[in-house]
């Protein structure tokens, strides 16, 4: 009988080492899908049970939701130029008759002389009927009016302004305004300095590169916001190497700038009576006339400018002309007393003045234009002692008398911290050099 081969099973070559390990993974794996799913059921039980709400904030009602909220919802106008009280009333909705209710509280007075950028607050209700208003009074107060029925309940919230003293240095290197906008000065200041020196130093022709300047001056503060700029309290000026010192003293009740003497800074008269204007001819007896053609006289000094430049009374007067004379045109002609009378010719229009009036110096008497004889916009200007004509830019000027006694005493006194300054800065400057 044949023999046959019989080969073995797989599972008969396994040994006991190898059932043993089948055996414990499967039970691991048993064991696995039991726990699992009790693990993520108790995950998510977990995590329901630890969360929370919260209460958060909502942000805060405006505009038509706070008025019906019945809440306070103020809205500021700003006023425009040449717009009326009646308008920006009527643009809120509020009716005359209320405007003039609140007109007719003390505080409210300052509101019938709005100006332009003034700002106004309403508080509407959600039937707008107004409920309040805010406005500022003046730099240092603030009025609050509310409005209840037939009562309106005032409250003036006082607003204490600070005065900083600052300083400024500066040099020229090509006009004034640009150095003093360097060294940080509005033109108001820069404005106040040059007209605080303007009757000893000529900004249109006698202003060098290198002159150079000190300035001690306040800044107006309020709540720590710079209001604006609150005048010049000192102020020195190197021109052509020779020295000038404005120091600002309150003498019966008015500002005024001094020298180091205690001697007025303002003169009689002006040198120049029209601001930072160019001189196109000067006192000439041998000049062409530019429209004749021919030789003639040129008895006054001509200032070009743009039509409409204010032209200012160069001294305290009595006008004594206002009208047209021959070629100057439209021409005042001011009487000083003692012989002295100016005259401005070529104006494109009068200030408010008449003849007979009293002009105080530096009033604005007319505006620059070409009336007459003229080729181009400017003043002719003038000067003549008892009937001679001078030249105005080279003429003496009469100096005021000095403070003395008491009152001197008390000009030193008053400007010596301000003169401390400006030599503090002097020396700040020269030691940076």
């Amino acid at each position: 009988m044949p023999l046959h081969h019989h080969e073995s099973s797989p599972l008969g070559r396994w040994s006991r080492e190898h059932w043993v390990l089948a055996s414990l993974f499967a039970f691991l794996a048993l064991l696995i899908v039991t726990i699992v799913p009790g693990f993520a059921s108790a995950m998510r039980s977990a995590s329901a049970n630890d969360r929370a709400t919260l209460s958060l904030p909502l942000p805060p009602l405006v505009g038509k939701a706070a008025q019906a909220a019945g809440s306070s919802a103020w809205q500021v106008v700003r006023v425009q130029s040449g717009q009326t009280l009646g308008a920006v009333f009527e643009q809120m909705g509020v009716p005359a008759s209320v405007m003039h209710r609140v007109l007719e509280q003390p505080s409210a007075r300052t509101l019938s002389r709005l100006r332009a950028g003034a700002e106004i607050a309403f508080d509407l209700g959600n039937d707008g009927q107004l409920r309040g208003l805010r406005f500022e009074r003046d730099e240092a107060s603030r009025v609050e009016l509310t409005l209840a029925g037939d009562k309106i309940k005032e409250n003036v919230i006082e607003r204490p302004l600070e005065r900083r003293v600052m300083v400024a240095s500066g040099e020229i290197t090509s006009s004034l305004y640009a150095a003093g906008a360097k060294a940080g000065l509005s033109n108001a200041a820069i404005n106040q300095m040059a007209n605080a020196f303007s009757y000893d130093i000529d900004f249109t022709q006698d202003l060098r590169d290198g002159d150079r300047f000190q300035v001690v001056y306040e800044e107006i503060w309020r709540d720590g916001e710079r209001l604006r700029s609150g005048g010049v309290v000192a102020a020195s000026f190197v021109n052509r190497g020779k020295e000038f010192t404005a120091l600002r003293y309150q003498r019966n009740g008015k500002d005024e700038y001094f020298d180091l003497s205690g001697r007025p800074l303002k003169k009689s008269f002006m040198r120049m009576p029209i601001e930072f204007a160019r001189i196109s001819s000067r006192f000439n007896p041998n000049r062409r006339h530019p429209v004749l053609g021919t030789v003639r006289a040129h008895k006054g000094v001509d200032y070009a400018a743009g039509t409409g430049t204010p032209i200012m009374a160069a001294g305290d007067a009595r006008v004594s002309f206002v009208g047209w004379q021959n070629g100057y045109g439209r021409t005042v002609v001011l009487d000083h007393g003692n012989g002295t009378t100016t005259l401005y010719g070529h104006m494109s229009r009068f200030g408010k003045f008449k003849t007979g009036s009293r002009v105080s110096q530096g009033a604005t008497i007319g505006y620059v234009g070409m009336t007459g004889l003229a080729s181009g916009p400017h003043l002719h200007y003038e000067f003549r002692v008892k009937g001679v004509h001078r030249d105005p830019l080279t003429v003496t000027m009469p100096k005021p008398d000095p403070l003395a006694g008491a009152e001197l005493a008390r000009f030193r006194a008053a400007t010596a911290p301000a003169m401390a300054q400006l030599k503090r800065v002097e020396g700040v400057r020269l030691a940076a050099r």
